[in-house]
């Protein structure tokens, strides 16, 4: 018997990015020798203090539901954090603790978002921005990020996509998938129009502290009227390399919390105690752990940047966020799906087409250099040849 699935799981596409990797753990399984760039998980350990933590916390029995909003010392330690560093002023009863990013995205949509709502999203962005406003029955409507511009956001392109439906806005930075951080100004700018325009904002700064090159990061609720109309998300998979553990967060005002815990208790309830005790312990004591991983992505960010613009047909910017490069491919007459492919069968490496993250990312490739210097030198001599023989028509 076949069973009709919901219409909306139409508008649902399978992830670009797990497809890629689905296809190269394959190849790899089958003894292919695959070089993997594309997905966004840190390769180092999670920090030994974290760890211990989260087995302390198991052997005093910490191993049962915790309340829906998180621990009160989790919580705690988040606004504690944010206030120190981002210059907030919150406390904590303005955090849910939810199951990464991924959960926080959902809830904060899903408790704001009516069907026929209009959302602002950047474009190229990672695709769960475009996919839930769409499974809620609300719309997305992108604003563009363009290389020509360095990334930043377009104010007069963005001021005539605001129509009397637009509610939200999404602001993701630095970015998945550019790797580009917006400057001050950007931030200053966009906050002056979502006030104008009485927009809710969310603000997801997931990578705030992978920066580069002498980057700073602002967050937007810390603008001149933005406290009050921002839900800023963020985690600990990246910084912290803690990505199988789950835990995000969210802060925002306490009437927005209300909201979203409403989401978050019939959803997940809660996240995982002893991994809630374990992140007090990365916020307290391993800012010199993510400092020593900071300082590693930035020499492999510059590595990369130097080797792939010597290849001939490719180019890419600076980025100075995230652990992520743009690759312009546009010369090699190649979609970017095709070119993804092309490398994957050719020269063994994965990456990511950067159609995956919208139509503005037509005409790239996402690399993601967490991963060790020696497989990125091996990937860039992959490409160099691949490319070499593409253009000689091999």
């Amino acid at each position: 018997m076949e069973f009709k699935t919901a219409g909306r799981m139409n508008a649902l596409p399978f992830s670009g990015i797990r497809a890629v990797m689905e296809k190269a753990n394959a190849m790899q399984a089958a003894g292919e020798n695959i070089v993997h760039l594309e997905i966004g998980r840190p390769d180092f350990d999670t920090p030994e203090k974290i760890k211990k933590s989260a087995e302390e916390s198991l052997k005093a029995g910490h191993v049962f539901y915790t309340s829906n909003y998180g621990t009160p010392a989790l919580r705690a330690a988040i606004a504690e954090w944010e206030n120190e560093h981002n210059g907030a002023n919150y406390e904590a009863a303005n955090v849910m603790v939810t199951i990464g990013v991924s959960e926080a995205t959902w809830c904060a949509m899903d408790a704001y978002l009516e069907e026929g709502d209009e959302v602002l999203v950047p474009n190229p962005v990672w695709l769960n921005y475009i996919h839930v406003p769409t499974a809620l029955g609300a719309k997305p409507v992108t604003y563009s990020l363009k290389e020509e511009n360095d990334f930043q956001i377009d104010f007069e392109e963005l001021e005539s996509k605001i129509t009397d439906r637009t509610k939200m806005i999404v602001v993701v930075d630095p970015s998945n998938p550019t790797g580009g951080v917006f400057s001050r100004a950007t931030m200053e700018r966009l906050a002056e129009i979502c006030v104008k325009h009485d927009l809710i904002a969310i603000s997801d700064e997931i990578y705030e502290q992978l920066l580069y090159d002498g980057e700073k990061h602002t967050s937007l609720a810390t603008l001149p009227g933005m406290a009050e109309r921002t839900i800023k998300l963020g985690g600990f998979s990246k910084a912290y390399s803690m990505t199988g553990w789950r835990i995000g967060y969210l802060c925002a005002p306490k009437d927005i919390i209300s909201a979203v815990v409403r989401v978050h208790q019939y959803t997940v309830t809660c996240a995982s105690s002893f991994v809630q005790d374990a992140s007090v312990t990365a916020l307290k004591e391993c800012a010199e752990d993510v400092e020593i991983m900071r300082q590693e992505y930035q020499k492999r960010k510059d590595y990369l940047v130097k080797e792939l613009n010597s290849i001939e047909g490719i180019s890419t910017n600076h980025p100075t966020g995230a652990f992520y490069i743009f690759v312009n491919i546009k010369s090699l007459g190649k979609t970017s799906m095709e070119m993804a492919e092309y490398l994957l069968e050719n020269a063994k490496i994965a990456l990511v087409p950067g159609s995956a993250f919208g139509s503005e990312g037509e005409g790239y490739l996402r690399i993601s250099y967490a991963t060790s210097m020696e497989q990125l030198q091996e990937a860039c001599a992959r490409i160099r040849k691949a490319i070499a023989d593409l253009r000689a028509g091999k």
